[in-house]
């Protein structure tokens, strides 16, 4: 499966503008939790299998050639981290935390107690 391009169609738009090519390339399965638990720092490859607990190691394999082909992790001598671009994303996506944890309280009563649960 090849990874969502912009000018291409993918989920959400034919004519693939490059919001909805990120959108859909963010959404795959496993692809934020990856760069979510590397922005705490490079890690194995066992060790991010860990961090995402339940991921098989094929998918894993899968998701990190995707984000190493878009330029969002790397792989260095002290294995997987964020490139620049990818430090830059998780930047971005910080907003979008905050807006969700207030729109997920306003709108459906959901605290963060009840993600414990």
């Amino acid at each position: 499966m090849s990874i969502p391009c912009p000018g291409k169609p993918v989920r959400g738009s034919k004519s693939g503008i490059p919001i909805m090519a990120l959108f859909d390339f963010l959404g795959r399965n496993w692809a934020m939790g990856i760069i979510w638990n590397l922005q705490k720092g490079p890690t194995t490859f066992r060790e991010l299998q860990e961090r995402c607990e339940s991921i098989s190691p094929s998918i894993l394999n899968s998701r990190i050639k995707e984000l190493r082909t878009a330029d969002i992790i790397e792989r260095t001598i002290d294995g997987y981290q964020l490139t620049t671009r990818g430090k830059e994303l998780m930047e971005l996506l910080r907003p979008f935390g905050e807006w969700s944890r207030i729109w997920s309280k306003e709108v459906f009563n959901f605290s963060k107690t009840q993600e414990k649960k």
